[in-house]
């Protein structure tokens, strides 16, 4: 009979590679899933600009291009153009094996990643409250989010310099969590929709449902609370505590994927297939 597990050396070995498999399990999924996006920013909005259609590119936005707003409209291309950066980007940070044969590369990509996010946070904020894009709670739930990415971003710069890299990555990995709200925000609707067999209830035109207000704050809430059980049970947790850490994880990297799914099947594919 194996050894592998017998004693509390062998069962905590066994519950530290059981989180960390829940967490390559999420990360594999949540990686997929941004590229996807990534493409359908590229694709969608990319080609609307390119054809000059931006009765199109607006169908998808609560306030697209605006008659006579230069300035905000070239905030808006902008902050697309940057999500596109930033979604691409952030996967990349957390590859070992990228990190690892490509130390010159990470370092430059994260740095592109930390000004970008940075810069599409101030962008955020303006086209919030300058363009009143939502009501008021949106509007405070996407502030919050934008404000949380500046600090976390902040923070982990100043750790990379002082060369503390164990807290660079935790406040690194918090800075991709937050920065990708607005994705989680897609995959929250997707899951939704999912759920409720395409019923939906709870949604609102302008995002003045429950379900919206809930999700305006749990896009990046809710996976932030996740990590931090995680990174906390990794660091400090016993077996039992890893166990129940990779559990909610496992739990969350279910309803990723199927919020991905969703999110395809009434976001992105249709924009894709026209």
């Amino acid at each position: 009979m194996s050894t592998s597990l017998a004693g509390p050396s062998g069962e905590r070995a066994h519950a530290r590679n059981t989180l960390r498999a829940s967490a390559a399990t999420w990360f594999i999924i949540a990686a997929f899933g941004q590229f996807f996006f990534a493409y359908y920013i590229l694709v969608h909005f990319g080609g609307s600009v390119l054809e000059a259609d931006w009765e199109a590119m607006s169908r998808r936005l609560i306030v697209g291009i605006v008659d006579g707003d230069a300035f905000g409209n070239f905030n808006l291309l902008l902050h697309l153009a940057l999500a596109f950066l930033i979604t691409v980007a952030g996967p990349l940070q957390f590859i070992p094996q990228i990190r690892q044969a490509f130390p010159v590369f990470h370092r430059w990509t994260g740095r592109i990643y930390l000004t970008v996010a940075v810069v599409i946070s101030l962008g955020a904020l303006y086209l919030t409250w300058g363009r009143g894009m939502a009501g008021l709670i949106p509007e405070i739930g996407i502030s919050i989010n934008a404000v949380l990415i500046i600090v976390f971003a902040g923070l982990a710069l100043r750790a990379a310099l002082v060369r503390r890299f164990d807290a660079h990555h935790r406040w690194a990995l918090r800075l991709f969590i937050a920065a990708s709200g607005v994705w989680f925000f897609r995959v929250g609707y997707g899951f939704w929709m999912i759920a409720t067999g395409g019923a939906m209830p709870g949604v609102g035109r302008m995002l003045d449902g429950p379900v919206d207000y809930f999700l305006v704050f749990g896009c990046y809430g809710a996976p932030l609370v996740i990590l931090e059980v995680y990174q906390y049970a990794r660091d400090k947790g016993g077996p039992t505590l890893r166990y129940a850490a990779a559990g909610l994880v496992f739990a969350g990297a279910g309803i990723t994927a199927t919020g991905v799914v969703g999110a395809a099947m009434m976001f992105w594919l249709p924009r894709l297939a026209s």
